[in-house]
């Protein structure tokens, strides 16, 4: 028997799920099962609820800070290329924890549970194959996935420059649909905010700077349309993006049977603020990606989260976010192209 199909979750409901299609039953089964079986996580998922959090208005947005102390490892993770190099991958099939099971996805991914949530269900989405993390080769399987797993679940992605916490191994989160407050937001910051750049009957292309972030906002039911979208502004954005590997992004993308998919893509200059590598009083253990810009500010100590405040996170989100000047050349460039 190999390692993988040791490692899958075997239950005659799961089965079902799948051959409907409904990953999104699927994923709540095996988040049941591993809350019953798995120690670790039912500890860690009982403190989740406890957890301190606040809440900070900003003009037409909310930020929410979270005091996650069980998150430390995730935020303060060393992600250089010897620091990777010299750990084992928690996220290869073997080197799983004993208690960990999964469910196969498209045949190439593996669904988990993750043991150290943010979302009041969090999952990490796995390649099977050892591989970097890279989105401009697998922004269709995180569609296809977006859309297998709703309407219970949002996917995210961060790049391996950009709060991957393993980003020598390809994967997606998925967790709590509507957690993270841009999900309701968005389309408010695209009115108050947003530069329209492309609005074909078959997908909406929309530059937003709400003063904190950068972002570009991708809507269509229309996956190939979608799909061809995103590649152009991932070409153009790479000749303007500082990343080393790939184009400095996080992803966060829902799907909705009406309206089909909307893509939200932060535009980052850096993966860490200068508060990170500080010393004494003036370090905040900080690091975004995906959840915290999108509204899920997580900090794991607790001086830092009673520090947090509107000006702090403003200085944050601005410091780690693309500069001002890149941002308009980028919308003037996408401008002919998608039109």
């Amino acid at each position: 028997m190999s390692l993988l199909v040791q490692k899958i979750l075997s239950a005659s409901a799961v089965d079902l799920f799948v051959d409907q299609n409904n990953y999104a039953a699927a994923a709540e089964y095996l988040f049941n099962s591993q809350m019953s079986s798995w120690e670790l996580m039912r500890r860690n998922y009982e403190t989740l609820k406890n957890v301190q959090t606040k809440s900070f208005w900003f003009d037409r947005f909310k930020i929410n800070v979270q005091f996650n102390p069980e998150r430390i490892k995730s935020t303060s993770a060393n992600v250089d290329e010897e620091s990777v190099a010299n750990r084992k991958c928690f996220l290869c099939v073997s080197n799983l924890p004993e208690e960990q099971k999964g469910i196969p996805i498209l045949d190439k991914y593996f669904l988990l549970c993750n043991p150290y949530p943010v979302f009041p269900q969090h999952f990490t989405i796995s390649f099977l194959e050892h591989e970097p993390q890279s989105i401009s080769v697998k922004f269709s399987d995180l569609l296809e996935i977006t859309k297998l797993l709703s309407p219970s679940y949002t996917l995210v992605y961060n790049g391996p420059e950009c709060g991957a916490s393993a980003p020598d191994h390809l994967h997606f989160q998925a967790g709590t649909k509507l957690f993270m407050p841009i999900e309701n937001d968005i389309q408010q910051l695209k009115n108050d905010y947003g530069k329209i750049d492309s609005e074909k009957d078959t997908v909406s292309v929309s530059f937003i700077d709400d003063e904190l972030r950068k972002l570009i906002f991708i809507e269509s039911a229309d996956k190939p349309e979608l799909e061809d979208t995103f590649y152009k502004f991932f070409i153009a954005y790479k000749k303007v993006s500082m990343g080393n590997i790939e184009p400095m992004l996080n992803i966060v993308c829902n799907y909705d049977k009406e309206f089909g998919w909307s893509v939200i893509v932060f535009l980052r200059s850096k993966h860490r603020p200068e508060s990170f590598f500080a010393e004494g009083s003036s370090k905040l253990l900080v690091s975004p990606a995906a959840i915290d810009l999108g509204g899920v500010l997580v900090v794991p100590r607790e001086e830092d989260f009673e520090k947090l405040n509107k000006e702090l996170i403003s200085n944050i989100f601005k410091e780690v976010s693309f500069d001002q000047k890149n941002f308009l050349i980028l919308a003037e460039k996408l401008k002919d192209e998608f039109n």
